[in-house]
Protein backbone atom coordinates (compact mmCIF):
# COMPACT_ATOMS: atom_id res chain seq x y z
CA UNK A 1 0.00 0.00 0.00
CA UNK A 2 1.21 3.70 -0.96
CA UNK A 3 0.38 7.13 -1.34
CA UNK A 4 0.81 9.52 -3.22
CA UNK A 5 0.30 13.11 -4.31
CA UNK A 6 -2.55 13.33 -7.31
CA UNK A 7 -2.88 16.93 -7.95
CA UNK A 8 -3.99 20.19 -5.94
CA UNK A 9 -6.89 21.79 -6.13
CA UNK A 10 -7.26 25.36 -7.33
CA UNK A 11 -7.14 27.14 -3.79
CA UNK A 12 -3.92 24.71 -3.60
CA UNK A 13 -5.16 22.10 -1.37
CA UNK A 14 -3.13 18.45 -2.17
CA UNK A 15 -5.25 15.21 -3.32
CA UNK A 16 -3.20 12.10 -2.57
CA UNK A 17 -4.11 8.63 -4.43
CA UNK A 18 -3.88 5.29 -2.04
CA UNK A 19 -2.64 2.47 -3.70
CA UNK A 20 -4.46 -0.74 -2.01
CA UNK A 21 -3.68 -3.91 -3.79
CA UNK A 22 -4.28 -7.76 -2.80
CA UNK A 23 -4.21 -11.30 -4.56
CA UNK A 24 -4.10 -9.91 -7.94
CA UNK A 25 -6.79 -7.02 -7.40
CA UNK A 26 -5.30 -3.21 -7.49
CA UNK A 27 -7.98 -0.38 -5.93
CA UNK A 28 -7.09 3.36 -5.80
CA UNK A 29 -8.68 5.76 -3.95
CA UNK A 30 -8.43 9.64 -4.05
CA UNK A 31 -8.56 11.77 -0.75
CA UNK A 32 -10.61 13.92 -2.69
CA UNK A 33 -14.26 12.61 -2.58
CA UNK A 34 -13.37 9.58 -1.38
CA UNK A 35 -13.25 8.15 -4.69
CA UNK A 36 -12.65 4.77 -6.01
CA UNK A 37 -10.51 5.74 -9.21
CA UNK A 38 -9.69 2.76 -10.53
CA UNK A 39 -10.01 -1.36 -9.23
CA UNK A 40 -8.26 -3.66 -11.90
CA UNK A 41 -9.04 -7.11 -12.01
CA UNK A 42 -7.99 -10.03 -13.79
CA UNK A 43 -10.19 -11.79 -16.60
CA UNK A 44 -10.79 -15.60 -17.27
CA UNK A 45 -7.03 -15.82 -18.56
CA UNK A 46 -5.78 -13.59 -16.17
CA UNK A 47 -5.54 -10.31 -17.98
CA UNK A 48 -6.53 -7.53 -15.43
CA UNK A 49 -7.86 -4.40 -16.55
CA UNK A 50 -9.18 -1.08 -15.21
CA UNK A 51 -13.63 -2.14 -14.58
CA UNK A 52 -14.63 1.45 -12.96
CA UNK A 53 -15.02 4.67 -14.58
CA UNK A 54 -13.00 7.16 -14.01
CA UNK A 55 -10.39 9.99 -14.88
CA UNK A 56 -6.14 9.79 -14.97
CA UNK A 57 -6.14 13.03 -13.41
CA UNK A 58 -7.89 15.18 -11.12
CA UNK A 59 -8.43 18.00 -13.34
CA UNK A 60 -11.24 15.23 -15.35
CA UNK A 61 -13.14 15.22 -12.11
CA UNK A 62 -13.26 18.77 -11.16
CA UNK A 63 -14.54 18.89 -14.92
CA UNK A 64 -16.72 16.60 -14.37
CA UNK A 65 -18.00 16.51 -10.79
CA UNK A 66 -21.65 15.45 -11.28
CA UNK A 67 -22.37 12.02 -12.40
CA UNK A 68 -19.98 11.36 -9.35
CA UNK A 69 -17.83 9.24 -10.89
CA UNK A 70 -16.29 6.67 -8.12
CA UNK A 71 -17.48 9.04 -5.13
CA UNK A 72 -18.46 8.45 -1.81
CA UNK A 73 -22.01 10.54 -1.26
CA UNK A 74 -23.45 12.14 1.35
CA UNK A 75 -24.37 13.31 4.13
CA UNK A 76 -27.79 11.64 2.34
CA UNK A 77 -27.08 9.45 -0.84
CA UNK A 78 -30.17 10.08 -3.49
CA UNK A 79 -33.09 12.72 -3.13
CA UNK A 80 -34.74 14.73 -0.20
CA UNK A 81 -38.45 15.83 -1.65
CA UNK A 82 -38.24 19.53 -2.00
CA UNK A 83 -35.01 20.19 -0.81
CA UNK A 84 -36.22 20.15 3.05
CA UNK A 85 -36.92 17.64 5.76
CA UNK A 86 -38.85 17.49 9.12
CA UNK A 87 -37.43 16.27 12.03
CA UNK A 88 -38.38 16.94 15.73
CA UNK A 89 -40.74 19.81 14.70
CA UNK A 90 -38.14 22.04 12.93
CA UNK A 91 -37.68 21.68 9.08
CA UNK A 92 -34.62 21.99 8.00
CA UNK A 93 -33.30 23.67 3.79
CA UNK A 94 -31.09 22.15 1.67
CA UNK A 95 -29.90 23.01 -1.84
CA UNK A 96 -32.18 22.07 -4.96
CA UNK A 97 -29.51 20.74 -6.91
CA UNK A 98 -31.73 18.57 -8.84
CA UNK A 99 -34.89 20.29 -9.95
CA UNK A 100 -36.76 20.88 -6.43
CA UNK A 101 -35.24 18.59 -4.67
CA UNK A 102 -31.77 18.01 -2.95
CA UNK A 103 -29.80 15.05 -4.63
CA UNK A 104 -26.53 13.10 -3.23
CA UNK A 105 -25.52 16.03 0.34
CA UNK A 106 -26.49 19.04 -2.21
CA UNK A 107 -23.75 21.38 -4.06
CA UNK A 108 -20.80 20.75 -1.82
CA UNK A 109 -21.50 17.72 -0.71
CA UNK A 110 -18.70 14.47 0.51
CA UNK A 111 -17.94 13.91 -3.21
CA UNK A 112 -16.06 17.63 -3.53
CA UNK A 113 -14.41 17.43 0.11
CA UNK A 114 -10.54 16.71 0.56
CA UNK A 115 -10.46 13.96 3.30
CA UNK A 116 -7.95 13.30 5.54
CA UNK A 117 -6.71 9.62 5.43
CA UNK A 118 -4.31 6.81 6.91
CA UNK A 119 -3.29 3.77 6.67
CA UNK A 120 -5.37 0.54 8.50
CA UNK A 121 -4.33 -2.73 7.62
CA UNK A 122 -4.51 -3.86 4.16
CA UNK A 123 -6.71 -0.39 3.66
CA UNK A 124 -7.27 2.92 4.40
CA UNK A 125 -9.14 5.12 6.78
CA UNK A 126 -10.92 8.73 5.16
CA UNK A 127 -12.32 10.72 7.65
CA UNK A 128 -13.59 14.30 8.14
CA UNK A 129 -16.12 16.78 10.23
CA UNK A 130 -18.87 17.90 8.51
CA UNK A 131 -19.72 20.76 10.46
CA UNK A 132 -23.06 22.00 12.10
CA UNK A 133 -25.27 23.57 8.84
CA UNK A 134 -23.35 22.42 6.07
CA UNK A 135 -25.43 22.10 3.06
CA UNK A 136 -27.95 22.72 5.25
CA UNK A 137 -27.98 19.89 7.52
CA UNK A 138 -28.28 19.81 11.72
CA UNK A 139 -25.01 18.44 13.42
CA UNK A 140 -21.84 18.36 13.92
CA UNK A 141 -21.23 14.88 12.15
CA UNK A 142 -17.85 13.27 12.22
CA UNK A 143 -17.61 10.81 9.61
CA UNK A 144 -14.85 8.08 8.12
CA UNK A 145 -15.03 5.41 5.48
CA UNK A 146 -12.37 2.92 5.77
CA UNK A 147 -11.55 1.02 2.22
CA UNK A 148 -9.81 -2.56 2.69
CA UNK A 149 -8.66 -5.13 0.36
CA UNK A 150 -9.71 -8.73 1.57
CA UNK A 151 -7.48 -11.64 1.78
CA UNK A 152 -9.25 -12.95 -1.11
CA UNK A 153 -9.38 -9.31 -2.85
CA UNK A 154 -13.14 -8.10 -1.95
CA UNK A 155 -12.81 -4.50 -1.82
CA UNK A 156 -14.58 -3.68 1.22
CA UNK A 157 -16.23 -0.02 2.22
CA UNK A 158 -16.88 0.47 6.04
CA UNK A 159 -18.70 3.59 6.55
CA UNK A 160 -18.85 4.94 10.60
CA UNK A 161 -20.98 8.72 12.08
CA UNK A 162 -21.58 9.76 14.99
CA UNK A 163 -23.76 13.25 15.82
CA UNK A 164 -23.80 15.90 18.20
CA UNK A 165 -27.25 16.97 17.53
CA UNK A 166 -30.36 14.90 15.73
CA UNK A 167 -29.69 14.70 11.81
CA UNK A 168 -29.95 12.03 9.06
CA UNK A 169 -27.55 10.05 7.33
CA UNK A 170 -27.32 7.99 4.38
CA UNK A 171 -24.07 7.15 2.59
CA UNK A 172 -22.63 5.25 -0.78
CA UNK A 173 -20.42 4.67 -3.08
CA UNK A 174 -20.78 5.56 -6.09
CA UNK A 175 -18.90 3.30 -8.62
CA UNK A 176 -19.66 3.22 -12.02
CA UNK A 177 -18.57 -0.38 -13.11
CA UNK A 178 -17.52 -1.73 -16.51
CA UNK A 179 -16.30 -5.73 -16.26
CA UNK A 180 -15.40 -5.11 -19.79
CA UNK A 181 -13.02 -2.46 -19.28
CA UNK A 182 -14.88 -0.91 -22.16
CA UNK A 183 -17.68 -0.91 -24.34
CA UNK A 184 -21.47 -1.35 -23.28
CA UNK A 185 -22.27 -2.22 -19.42
CA UNK A 186 -25.66 -2.72 -20.61
CA UNK A 187 -24.68 -6.28 -22.44
CA UNK A 188 -23.45 -7.17 -18.79
CA UNK A 189 -26.13 -9.80 -16.88
CA UNK A 190 -27.67 -8.77 -13.86
CA UNK A 191 -29.05 -10.20 -10.46
CA UNK A 192 -30.49 -8.58 -7.40
CA UNK A 193 -32.22 -10.18 -4.78
CA UNK A 194 -35.62 -8.06 -4.76
CA UNK A 195 -38.75 -8.80 -4.71
CA UNK A 196 -40.17 -5.03 -4.50
CA UNK A 197 -39.21 -1.47 -5.56
CA UNK A 198 -40.51 2.20 -5.06
CA UNK A 199 -42.07 3.67 -7.84
CA UNK A 200 -41.13 7.14 -8.12
CA UNK A 201 -42.74 10.44 -9.35
CA UNK A 202 -41.87 12.82 -12.09
CA UNK A 203 -39.48 14.16 -10.23
CA UNK A 204 -38.26 11.01 -9.01
CA UNK A 205 -39.60 10.90 -5.59
CA UNK A 206 -40.75 7.98 -3.86
CA UNK A 207 -44.51 7.70 -3.60
CA UNK A 208 -44.53 5.61 -0.75
CA UNK A 209 -45.93 1.99 -2.36
CA UNK A 210 -43.62 -0.91 -2.61
CA UNK A 211 -44.51 -2.49 -5.55
CA UNK A 212 -43.67 -6.01 -6.88
CA UNK A 213 -41.14 -6.65 -9.57
CA UNK A 214 -42.64 -9.79 -10.52
CA UNK A 215 -43.98 -9.40 -14.44
CA UNK A 216 -42.64 -5.85 -14.67
CA UNK A 217 -38.79 -4.85 -16.52
CA UNK A 218 -37.69 -4.22 -13.26
CA UNK A 219 -37.57 -8.09 -12.27
CA UNK A 220 -33.81 -9.16 -11.80
CA UNK A 221 -34.22 -11.87 -9.66
CA UNK A 222 -32.75 -14.32 -12.28
CA UNK A 223 -30.23 -13.21 -14.27
CA UNK A 224 -31.07 -11.40 -17.20
CA UNK A 225 -28.98 -8.57 -19.37
CA UNK A 226 -29.16 -5.11 -17.76
CA UNK A 227 -30.13 -2.86 -20.52
CA UNK A 228 -30.96 0.37 -20.30
CA UNK A 229 -33.09 3.16 -18.61
CA UNK A 230 -32.91 2.41 -14.69
CA UNK A 231 -32.75 4.75 -12.39
CA UNK A 232 -34.36 3.01 -9.57
CA UNK A 233 -34.46 1.89 -5.95
CA UNK A 234 -35.06 -1.84 -5.27
CA UNK A 235 -36.34 -3.18 -2.17
CA UNK A 236 -33.60 -5.84 -1.04
CA UNK A 237 -35.21 -9.09 0.63
CA UNK A 238 -32.79 -9.22 3.20
CA UNK A 239 -33.99 -5.89 4.74
CA UNK A 240 -31.13 -3.89 7.36
CA UNK A 241 -28.70 -6.73 8.41
CA UNK A 242 -25.83 -6.19 10.61
CA UNK A 243 -23.12 -7.87 8.42
CA UNK A 244 -23.41 -7.91 5.13
CA UNK A 245 -25.07 -9.93 3.61
CA UNK A 246 -25.27 -10.84 -0.82
CA UNK A 247 -27.38 -9.18 -2.71
CA UNK A 248 -26.59 -8.40 -6.18
CA UNK A 249 -24.13 -10.27 -8.67
CA UNK A 250 -23.23 -8.56 -11.96
CA UNK A 251 -21.74 -10.83 -14.97
CA UNK A 252 -19.42 -10.10 -18.37
CA UNK A 253 -19.85 -13.15 -20.46
CA UNK A 254 -17.20 -11.68 -22.93
CA UNK A 255 -14.48 -11.34 -19.87
CA UNK A 256 -15.85 -13.78 -17.22
CA UNK A 257 -15.48 -11.04 -14.77
CA UNK A 258 -18.06 -11.49 -12.16
CA UNK A 259 -18.68 -8.85 -9.44
CA UNK A 260 -20.76 -9.53 -6.06
CA UNK A 261 -22.16 -6.65 -4.15
CA UNK A 262 -23.02 -7.62 -0.33
CA UNK A 263 -24.16 -5.09 1.74
CA UNK A 264 -26.20 -3.77 5.73
CA UNK A 265 -28.03 -2.07 3.78
CA UNK A 266 -32.16 -2.04 2.62
CA UNK A 267 -31.56 -0.93 -0.74
CA UNK A 268 -29.49 -0.59 -4.04
CA UNK A 269 -29.86 1.84 -6.48
CA UNK A 270 -29.76 0.64 -10.23
CA UNK A 271 -28.21 3.37 -12.71
CA UNK A 272 -27.69 2.71 -16.05
CA UNK A 273 -25.42 5.81 -16.73
CA UNK A 274 -27.94 6.68 -19.59
CA UNK A 275 -27.15 10.30 -19.16
CA UNK A 276 -23.15 9.99 -19.24
CA UNK A 277 -21.88 12.24 -21.58
CA UNK A 278 -17.78 12.78 -22.84
CA UNK A 279 -15.74 11.86 -22.84
CA UNK A 280 -18.09 8.72 -21.81
CA UNK A 281 -21.14 7.80 -23.39
CA UNK A 282 -24.43 6.54 -22.44
CA UNK A 283 -24.49 3.22 -20.91
CA UNK A 284 -20.89 3.17 -20.80
CA UNK A 285 -20.92 1.95 -16.84
CA UNK A 286 -24.04 0.27 -14.16
CA UNK A 287 -24.08 2.08 -10.89
CA UNK A 288 -25.27 -0.39 -7.94
CA UNK A 289 -25.56 2.37 -5.29
CA UNK A 290 -26.30 0.04 -1.85
CA UNK A 291 -28.37 3.13 0.55
CA UNK A 292 -31.50 3.62 2.66
CA UNK A 293 -34.68 4.61 0.44
CA UNK A 294 -34.90 8.11 -1.48
CA UNK A 295 -36.51 10.47 0.46
CA UNK A 296 -36.72 8.60 3.69
CA UNK A 297 -37.13 11.74 6.36
CA UNK A 298 -40.28 12.01 4.38
CA UNK A 299 -41.34 8.43 4.46
CA UNK A 300 -41.60 7.51 8.53
CA UNK A 301 -42.43 3.88 7.18
CA UNK A 302 -39.23 3.37 5.24
CA UNK A 303 -36.36 2.07 7.53
CA UNK A 304 -34.83 4.86 9.38
CA UNK A 305 -32.22 7.10 8.31
CA UNK A 306 -32.63 9.44 11.58
CA UNK A 307 -28.91 9.73 13.81
CA UNK A 308 -28.85 11.38 16.93
CA UNK A 309 -26.35 11.67 19.95
CA UNK A 310 -25.13 8.53 21.41
CA UNK A 311 -25.94 6.03 18.70
CA UNK A 312 -23.33 5.50 16.21
CA UNK A 313 -24.32 5.00 12.25
CA UNK A 314 -23.00 1.67 10.19
CA UNK A 315 -22.71 0.73 6.93
CA UNK A 316 -20.83 -1.77 5.40
CA UNK A 317 -20.60 -2.73 1.45
CA UNK A 318 -18.53 -5.15 0.14
CA UNK A 319 -17.36 -5.79 -3.84
CA UNK A 320 -16.27 -9.09 -4.62
CA UNK A 321 -14.41 -10.37 -7.61
CA UNK A 322 -14.35 -13.31 -9.74
CA UNK A 323 -14.29 -15.50 -13.04
CA UNK A 324 -16.59 -17.75 -15.08
CA UNK A 325 -15.07 -20.23 -16.99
Amino acid sequence: MRSELFGTLPDGTPVHRWTLERSGVRVRVLTYGGIVQSAEVPDRDGRAVDVVLGFADLAGYLAHPEPYFGALVGRYANRIAGGRFPLDGLTYHLAQNDGPNSLHGGELGFNKRVWDAEPVGHGVRLTRVSPHGEEGFPGRLEVSATYSLGEDGTLRIAYEAVTDAPTVVNLTNHTYWNLSGGGSAGEHELRIAASRLTPVDADLIPTGELAPVEGTRFDFRQARKVGTGYDNNFVLDKGVTATAAEVAELYDPASGRVLTVATTEPGLQLYTADHLSDPFTPGDGVALETQHFPDSPHRPEFPSTELRPGGVYRSQTVYGFAVRA
